[in-house]
């Protein structure tokens, strides 16, 4: 069986992406000290008193977040390099395009679980206004509607 097939297009992106995300979350300053001096901050109905609506399950992700998204990243880009094509061998009509299987499942490529994980973690589009973070608005100000 021929191993010296090229690389899977959408297979590639997919792992581009979860390397950028892993490379972000290193980046990035963990919350979980500044998330516990918050929760003095947590009034009678659950909510910080900042424009943000911060609940308790807030903080308990903000202060989770970054070590939980480097082991999460970790996973896919390690299931990524279970779950990669192979020649399947045998006889094919079409000897430029083998039928190939999966390394580790030998599903059909792409396997089940490679698919599983281009549709969850293809990044999303942003309708509205593609340059701003997706919090853009939840932190700033609220303003009373213009009553004219």
């Amino acid at each position: 069986m021929n191993s010296d097939i090229p690389e899977d297009f959408q297979r590639r992106v997919l792992r581009e992406h979860l390397e950028t995300i892993q490379a972000h979350t290193e980046k990035a300053s963990s919350w979980r000290a500044s998330a516990e001096p918050l929760r003095g901050l947590l009034n009678r109905e659950g909510y910080v008193r900042v424009s943000a609506r911060l609940v308790g399950e807030d903080l308990d992700f903000l202060a989770e977040a970054r070590e939980e998204l480097l082991c999460f990243s970790e996973l896919g880009i390690r299931l990524l390099d279970l779950h990669q094509p192979r020649d399947a061998g045998g006889i094919s009509s079409d000897p430029a395009n083998p039928i190939l299987r999966c390394r580790s499942c030998m599903w059909r490529w792409p396997c089940p679980t490679f698919r599983a994980m281009a549709e969850a973690f293809t990044p999303r589009r942003r309708e509205a206004a593609p340059g701003l973070p997706s919090w853009r608005g939840q932190l700033e100000p609220q303003r009373a509607p213009d009553p004219g």
